[in-house]
């Protein structure tokens, strides 16, 4: 019987299909991941809160036990499952599930600030999605949060002069997932993808942390210029579903675009971009001077500040 003992590097790595896994969920969950972090390493609360919500996810539904071990309960981290996870989704005949596992274990273990990312990016769903009812969920059914973290692998991949494989998943992902990411885009941390249907991102596109994009999104060129012709998206940037946001245009901190709008220009912090093509609301006529508009000060109040456009 196949123990799910996620043993990559050896390529052992089981199928979280497979009807060879044994019944009980609890024979193996306290197995631990041969690439588990230092002891020394404070404990992984939102794992640990992962594992507890897979253990009650089984005892509601038996017949999700085999598949729950060995995409969670049999692994030792965050990492290991994650990992795993990608490597069988994104897998083709010619591309194994173990063989690509062990490529995305690799970069994990080897980034801590994608291992940070990563954590950040299921808090935010679990606290910005009101559909979500788990970190569970998140891992096994979130495509948009798949998406990301494939990517996250992909950039490193990049970076380093791997690009034949970085395209080789960006592909997968744009295929398995609906999401089309270029491995030279940059995406921090907290980012929110829902639904994620339809999400083009282009190369020189940078997203800032804390930004949260509904579906049918392009961060997209002109077609007009080479070189860095996207858009850059700053922190806590909100932009609504079938938004079309095109060139090196800079999205300020705070903004908001509306869904079905157009952007070919920049928007300010803290302000709201709505249509086709987008305007700024505020004023008449996209508004030379926006004034006191409130802003948030360190201890969670309003101050009113001068913004011009």
């Amino acid at each position: 019987m196949a123990t799910c003992v996620d043993c990559l590097r050896s390529g052992v790595v089981a199928d979280p299909l497979s009807k060879d896994v044994p019944a009980s969920i609890y024979d193996f969950a306290e197995l631990s991941s041969a690439y588990h972090h230092s002891k020394n390493e404070e404990k992984d609360e939102l794992w640990h809160r992962m594992r507890e919500e897979a253990r009650k996810d089984v005892e509601q539904e038996p017949v999700l036990g085999s598949y729950y071990v060995c995409a969670i309960l049999a692994h030792g981290s965050l990492e290991s499952a994650l990992a795993t996870h990608l490597g069988y989704r994104l897998a083709t005949p010619n591309l194994p599930g173990p063989n690509l596992a062990e490529v995305i274990l690799t970069v994990l273990l080897d980034d801590r600030a994608i291992r940070k990312a990563i954590r950040e990016d299921m808090k935010a769903i679990k606290e910005r999605d009101p559909a979500c009812v788990s970190y569970v969920q998140i891992m096994l059914n979130f495509k948009g949060f798949l998406a990301i973290q494939a990517h996250r692998v992909a950039h490193r991949l990049w970076l380093t002069g791997r690009v034949p494989l970085a395209l080789v998943i960006q592909n997968r992902v744009s295929e398995v997932f609906a999401v089309d990411i270029h491995p030279g885009a940059r995406i921090g941390k907290g980012v929110l993808l829902d639904h994620a249907t339809g999400t083009v991102i282009g190369e020189t596109a940078v997203i800032g942390d804390n930004v949260s994009i509904l579906h049918n999104v392009t961060l997209g060129g002109t077609g007009k210029c080479s070189g860095d012709r996207h858009p850059k998206i700053g922190d806590g940037v909100l932009v609504g579903a079938g938004t079309h946001v095109l060139g090196n245009v800079k999205i300020g901190h705070g903004a908001k675009i509306g869904a079905g709008s157009v952007v070919l220009k920049e928007v300010p912090e803290r302000t709201t971009a709505v249509g086709n093509p987008a305007r700024l609301l505020g004023g008449r006529n996209n508004p030379i001077k926006l004034t006191k508009i409130p802003s948030f000060t360190m201890d969670h109040t309003y101050e009113w500040c001068d913004y011009v456009i």
